[in-house]
């Protein structure tokens, strides 16, 4: 068997051979996705909302994981004073929210009110710059070290048919499909959602019809934190909170292109497809060529993916008359 023939059959004989470790390799890369859609899906929130990439989305998860860790521990900012309360779990989510509610009105306050109508690559700009400032918050309050974040999601295996699964898994697994369907509905089935898709399509049209900018703005960026505290919660409990956590924005962009930058269930179905074939690139294909596929294999496959359909798989495509 030649070099390039083994390159392409051998991983294949191996899949075929062992089965049960294939399906551990499968179910790993879709509970892999699924903790990339969750980040995944705040993109797609402020990008129906304002129509640009929000940068700062992988920040936001980091800082609603930072600020409940510090509700949980009893820490305040480090210029006031430690002090010894320690919020019950479900008050410390509800505080935290909170604040993320609170940190949506100042964005709006200090950002977006002076960016209405400004062209989609000074909000993008924005972005990056609101990164930057919570991630140097964020360090100047907590510190950089890792924090383990527990919030009661059991934890354990169990085996069926030979295949492990892990219980943490599938309580992630079930609250994306449960933030899918409820943000599926608001964007479809209230007044609210339509609004967010009439000023994402033009700032001054909307506001010409009534609908207030600035309001929509806030309730997207509310729900845009709270699905960022989700996502925080779900890689903090898995990886401890700490500051790499931010750069999941960037795994998150390959898989809005396979999914489409406006669908929600696309940011699923992209993340799971991009968790899948990473995994199974890097055990199969990662040993023929030196490993580090899970690396780049996502960019890659969106590269690919931008040549035939750009739009992404559920994204709508877009035909501009002039």
């Amino acid at each position: 068997m030649g070099a390039l023939e083994s390159f392409f059959v051998a991983p294949f004989v191996d899949m075929v051979s062992y089965p049960a470790f294939f399906a551990e390799v499968v179910l790993g890369g879709l509970m892999a996705g699924v903790m990339y859609s969750l980040v995944a899906l705040g993109f797609v929130l402020i990008f129906k909302a304002s129509g640009v990439f929000n940068y700062a989305q992988g920040v936001l998860a980091l800082f609603a994981a930072l600020t409940l860790v510090g509700l949980l521990s009893g820490t305040v900012p480090i210029f006031l004073t430690d002090t010894e309360y320690d919020l019950p779990i479900p008050l410390a989510i509800i505080g935290t929210a909170a604040i993320m509610v609170g940190l949506a009105y100042v964005i709006e306050f200090f950002v977006l009110r002076r960016l209405v109508n400004q062209e989609p690559i000074i909000l993008f700009m924005s972005t990056i710059g609101l990164a930057f400032v919570l991630e140097g918050v964020g360090d100047i309050l907590w510190g950089s070290n890792v924090k383990a974040l527990d919030v009661g999601i059991p934890t354990g295996r169990f085996s069926v048919a030979g295949v492990q699964i892990q219980v943490f898994d599938l309580y992630a697994a079930g609250i994306a499909a449960l933030l899918v369907s409820v943000l599926a509905i608001f964007f479809q089935k209230t007044r609210v959602g339509r609004a967010l898709r009439a000023v994402a399509d033009d700032h001054q049209a909307a506001l010409s019809v009534g609908i207030p900018l600035r309001s929509i703005w806030i309730i997207v960026w509310s729900v845009a934190g709270f699905v960022a505290l989700v996502a925080g919660i779900m890689w903090g409990s898995k990886s401890g909170v700490q500051f790499s956590l931010s750069l999941i924005a960037l795994k998150a962009l390959p898989v809005l292109i396979l999914g489409g930058f406006t669908s929600v269930p696309g940011a699923i179905v992209g993340g799971l497809i991009i968790g899948v074939g990473e995994k199974i690139a890097e055990i199969y294909w990662g040993p023929l060529i030196g490993g580090a596929i899970e690396n780049w294999f996502a960019y890659v496959l969106a590269l690919v993916f931008l040549l035939f359909r750009p739009q992404g798989l559920f994204g709508d495509k877009i035909i501009e008359r002039v």
